[in-house]
């Protein structure tokens, strides 16, 4: 069991003696791990620029934090290589900014909302299925990690834009938003190139505009969304920086907890016999509605639990602007905080055996002494991801039309590393063999 703080009456929490950038490299995850072990729940790390990163894991602090006194904390570590990439949207506004944008976007990804992608998700899916049945058929393996970042882009992409794709691309291959899923360095280069694609976004809204066309997909509603306080709506960077939020954010994290899914499947034989026959019994869900997904608790409890290992968010990053107290320390004014999923996800006093893949945490029935805020997949409170809905019903609706067909089995005995950089991603592409069930 992690220590507790070492010394309540220290007027600093205690912390590695080395200096250290987090996230700087591909060892911050078992850095975290084993400080963690070493220093307990509140311990901070001094950066080569001398300034210290708190790091904290005790509930109580990740309420603080995230829920209770988030207005004393902005975004913190990597806000600014987000925000090259990003722009001004929702993932990398603040304040008043931030505030306005969140209440005009939510409403797009409320539950009722996002059942109008249903039939796109459903669509996407089985065009990927045709794709790994000839895989099947031709005894060939797929590149697993390609495959699920191409369908939940594609999904993504339709949803956003849906018959204006069209007049885009012909080929999901010269789609110039497939960039995003063929490379996985998120470097200033890359931000770069991505940006110019701002330049496509402007050019369908104002061809939207001008031929006064309206669309059932999230760039309509989008164009549509009013503030509620002065009526006006967005100007169009704004948009444009919000639709470009959606391509990353909307499909990265998603095509990341599906790569690891069906990893986790391929090592657990007994979890994955178990989701067949869920999914057997109820047969194909089609595009159906997101309470009609009650129908699968145990695949649920699958991806709950693959949430839970891999966190695609593996990190949360805040600043405070005042001062406040955290572990029974007092925390300056203006100092960075990490709060790690990845950790907090495997913390002993609230998850026994926290290394081992069991769905059954999840289960309705399960006896849990968990705190609320030991399992933040999505992070919590205001700024909890605006995509949680949606990405679970992408997922479910994915493994309704997958899991009935086919199993997937690692094409070599190359063992899997995780690296967290601005997500959680499997250190190389996996590579597996479709075998048709």
């Amino acid at each position: 069991m992690a220590s507790t703080h070492l010394s309540l009456a220290s007027s600093s929490p205690p912390g590695p003696a080395r200096e250290y950038l987090l996230g700087s490299s591909d060892e911050t995850l078992e850095l975290l791990q084993r400080w963690f072990v070493e220093f307990g729940n509140t311990y901070r790390v001094r950066a080569p620029d001398g300034r210290y990163t708190w790091v904290i894991h005790d509930p109580d602090d990740v309420r603080r934090v995230l829920v209770s006194n988030h207005r004393n904390y902005t975004k913190g570590l990597g806000l600014d290589r987000v925000r090259l990439l990003l722009g001004r949207g929702i993932m990398t506004s603040e304040g008043e900014l931030w505030r306005r944008q969140r209440r005009m976007v939510q409403p797009a990804f409320h539950r009722k909302g996002i059942e109008r992608f249903g039939a796109i998700i459903h669509d996407c899916n089985e065009l990927l299925m045709a794709h790994w049945q000839q895989a099947a058929a031709a005894e060939r393996t797929i590149n697993l990690t390609r495959s699920t970042s191409e369908f939940t882009l594609n999904v993504m992409l339709r949803s956003i834009f849906s018959e204006d794709l069209d007049a885009l691309v012909t080929d999901l291959q010269d789609n110039p938003f497939m960039m995003v899923a063929d490379e996985s360095r998120r470097d200033p280069l890359f931000a770069y190139r991505f940006r110019q694609l701002g330049a496509l976004v402007r050019d369908l809204l104002r061809r939207r505009r001008s031929a006064d066309l309206h669309r059932m997909d999230l760039m309509q509603m989008l164009m549509e969304a009013r503030d509620p306080d002065t009526g006006r709506g967005m100007e169009e960077r704004q948009l444009v920086d919000e639709i470009l939020t959606l391509v990353v954010a909307g499909h990265e994290t998603t095509a990341s907890t599906l790569n690891s899914t069906w990893w986790l499947l391929s090592q657990h034989p007994d979890v994955e016999a178990r989701l067949h026959a869920e999914q057997d019994r109820e047969g194909n869900l089609g595009p159906i509605d997101y309470p009609g997904l009650g129908r699968l608790p145990f695949t649920r409890q699958v991806l709950d639990e693959v949430l839970r290992l891999y966190p695609a968010g593996w990190a949360l990053t805040r600043r405070s602007i005042g001062p406040d107290r955290l572990g029974g320390y007092e925390l300056p004014a203006g100092t960075d905080i990490v709060l790690s999923p990845y950790v907090i996800h495997r913390h002993p006093d609230y998850w026994p055996d926290a290394e081992r893949f069991d769905p059954e945490r999840f289960a309705a029935d399960a006896p849990t002494s968990r705190e609320r805020r030991t399992y933040i997949p999505f992070a919590v409170g205001p700024r909890h991801c605006i995509g949680e809905y949606f990405a679970i019903y992408e997922m479910m609706l994915h493994l309704n039309g997958a899991t009935r067909r086919f199993r997937l089995r690692p094409a070599s005995d190359e063992p899997v590393s995780w690296e967290a950089r601005i997500n959680l991603r499997t250190a190389r592409d996996l590579h597996m063999r479709v075998e048709k069930r």
